[in-house]
Order: structure tokens, then sequence, then C-alpha cells
């Protein structure tokens, strides 16, 4: 059972940023409808899924060239939209009203973005030797239920505070992106 309490311990490490930007999107679109709010959390839960099966099939020797990188792609990523973000709600008017945080492209870059981090997970479960299959659904699952809550959380909160919610957004996503980079630059990576 360690095994499944270290796998389910991981999932919620690689998804507590897809979480928090799923609760951006909500606090961005406070008429969030169900629907939106679970294409967000089958992105979010869909790339996280995804990313650590790629690594596990690509193993250590994708490592080399993803991971001295990741973190300045993951940065970049999230400064780009949350940037946008903020660039948006100060520019906003009736004729240029803000542009939808559901959209497939903005959830596309969130997404990878937010999974980068999984590449290297499923690395270091191809070196482990982890059961695959059960690792991707258990981060897949996780991932999604949070994200769907996460997204559905932010859309009261911005209802609240509607007013200041795409900068807060923006920031919030910018923030993700500075502490993955400090994280990195802190581990000498």
């Amino acid at each position: 059972m360690a095994g499944l309490l270290e796998l389910l311990l991981l999932a919620l490490g690689l998804s507590v940023d897809a979480m928090v930007a799923a609760t951006t999107i909500g606090l961005c679109k406070v008429n969030l409808k169900w629907r939106e709010g679970l294409r967000t959390a089958a992105y979010f839960g869909g790339f996280q899924a995804l990313m650590p099966l790629v690594g596990y099939f690509l193993g250590s020797q994708f490592r080399d060239y993803v991971q001295p990188i990741d973190h300045w792609l993951i940065f970049a990523l999230l400064f780009f939209i949350g940037g946008k973000m903020i660039w948006e709600a100060l520019h906003q008017s009736e004729d240029n009203p803000l542009s939808d945080p559901c959209s497939h492209p903005r959830l596309l870059l969130l997404a990878i973005a937010t999974s980068l981090d999984a590449l290297a997970a499923g690395i270091s479960l191809s070196l482990s030797q982890a059961p695959m299959l059960r690792s991707v659904l258990v981060i897949g699952v996780v991932t999604f239920l949070l994200s769907f809550a996460g997204a559905m959380w932010g859309k009261l909160l911005g209802r609240r505070f509607r007013s200041i919610t795409s900068i807060l957004g923006g920031t919030i996503l910018i923030l993700i992106g500075v502490k993955v980079i400090v994280e990195h630059l802190a581990q000498g990576v």
C-alpha cells in the first residue's frame, strides 16, 4: 500500500499548479459553466496524465534535454498568459471585452505549462519501474478532480471580488512561474 500512498502524494504535488491555474480561470470567468469547468479539468488532468507517460517512454534520454530548460519554458508560458490577462483587464472596455480564459488555445498553453514537471516525474517513474497505467490514471484523475474543484471555487471567489479578478488571476499565474524559477535555481538545476 505504500506504493499507492506515494503515488497519491506525487499526484497531489503535480496537480497543485494545475489546480491554482484552474482557480485562476474561475476567478476570471465568474459566469463559468459546469461544462467549461469540466473542459478545464479535462485539459489539466489529460496533460498531467500524458506528460508522465511521455517521460516514462522516453526515459532518462529525454531528461538531459528538458530538465535544463523546463523551468524557463514554464515561466515564459505563465508570464505570457498572466501578463496578457493583466493587460486585458487594464485595457478592458465595451468595445474590447476580456478574452475567454476557457478558450482552447489558452487552456492548451496553461495545461502544457503546468504539466512540464510531470514529464520529469514520468522519467522518475520509468527509472523506478513503477506501474505506468496505474500511475497515469491516478495522476490524471487527481488533477482532474482538483482542477474542477479549483475552477468552481475560483468562480465563487470571482463573483465576490469581480473588480480585481483578472488582475489577480494574471498575477497568480506569473507568481507560479516565478516560484518554478526560484525552486529550480535554488536546487542548482
